[in-house]
């Protein structure tokens, strides 16, 4: 059976995602082995060991307890959800419920965080906290990869000298940050958007909710975003990828296009693109098979042609 997640290859990352206004709202990043919010828990979540939930409300929520309760049934490790502190300790009374109902206790992980606090999801990965402004208790998340590196003033030194300068109680290395991915789930404009984890993040999620220029006043009752903030926003942004997401059903991808579009300059607009784009995805996803297939026959050919070319060798 076919996916209903649409699959965006960016760079040597892979997004997985499904998400519209009210309905539901999932991204996955396999090769990071998160995802953001969880929607209704589609199979192809399962195998990531880490959700990092933005907020409560249902079309971003409504599948923790299926996504746990799913991991364990196929023997995998518990999962881990990571969210606000406070809706943490909510969940709680409504994770055991759902064991009530299934008559055994499933085994979660439950991890509560404030804004501008880190989760290592493994050596080297972190997830940093942000505080986004949704008119409820939320958080975004940025995906960072960690590095150390060897100061400038050390590059010379041998391996034996830079042991004997650690021995003397010096740091040779400084810590380096590269933010990977950054997910806003729903917001308004706040201060995360002065924020060098989203700011600089290689791939932005942004959520465009409402386009109609009748309904920014929707926008801002909802603490969503409307398409010319976005535009504006967007401005500031050094991202090499920025993916849009929670479009409502009332707009068409190719209507959101032309919209935004008309507000950004093409260089700009060049970054950007919807994650509900199934016809990109599926256009580049050919191409990317295509491209595979031609190098494949190529290298046959050229393998081929060697054979044909030491078979030559020996007859002579």
């Amino acid at each position: 059976m076919s996916s209903r997640l649409i699959e965006h290859l960016l760079g040597d990352l892979r997004l997985l995602g499904y998400s519209v206004a009210g309905e539901e709202s999932v991204v996955a990043c396999p090769e990071l082995n998160v995802c953001f919010d969880v929607g209704k828990a589609p199979s192809e979540i399962l195998p990531i060991d880490y959700v990092l939930l933005t907020h409560g409300h249902m079309d971003h929520a409504a599948g923790i307890a299926y996504y746990l309760s799913q991991r364990n049934f196929v023997g995998n490790a518990p999962g881990c959800v990571v969210a606000l502190a406070a809706w943490s300790i909510r969940s709680r009374p409504c994770c055991r419920f759902g064991g009530r109902i299934e008559g055994r206790v499933t085994p979660a992980k439950i991890i509560g965080l404030s804004p501008n606090e880190d989760f290592e999801l493994r050596r080297g990965l972190i997830a940093r906290t942000f505080e986004i402004n949704h008119g409820v208790p939320s958080l975004g998340y940025a995906v960072v990869d960690v590095r150390h590196k060897l100061k400038a003033e050390f590059a010379e030194k041998s391996g034996p000298e830079l042991v004997a300068i650690k021995k003397q109680g010096v740091e040779i290395q400084h810590r380096v940050e590269v933010p990977l991915v950054a997910y806003c789930g729903d917001t308004a404009e706040g201060a995360w958007m002065e924020n060098p984890v989203v700011r600089d993040a290689k791939v932005l999620i942004l959520e465009c909710t409402f386009f109609e220029p009748d309904h920014v006043s929707r926008a801002r009752a909802g603490f969503h975003l409307h398409v010319r903030d976005v535009a504006r926003i967007l401005s500031k942004m050094k991202n090499e990828h920025i993916v849009l997401s929670h479009v409502t059903r009332r707009t068409g991808i190719r209507d959101a296009k032309r919209m935004l579009s008309k507000l950004l300059p093409e260089q700009s607009m060049a970054r950007v693109r919807f994650l509900m784009d199934a016809r990109l995805a599926r256009t580049e996803r050919e191409a990317r098979e295509n491209n595979a297939s031609t190098a494949r026959h190529a290298e046959q050919n050229s393998s081929g042609q060697s054979e044909e070319v030491k078979e030559g060798h020996r007859n002579k």
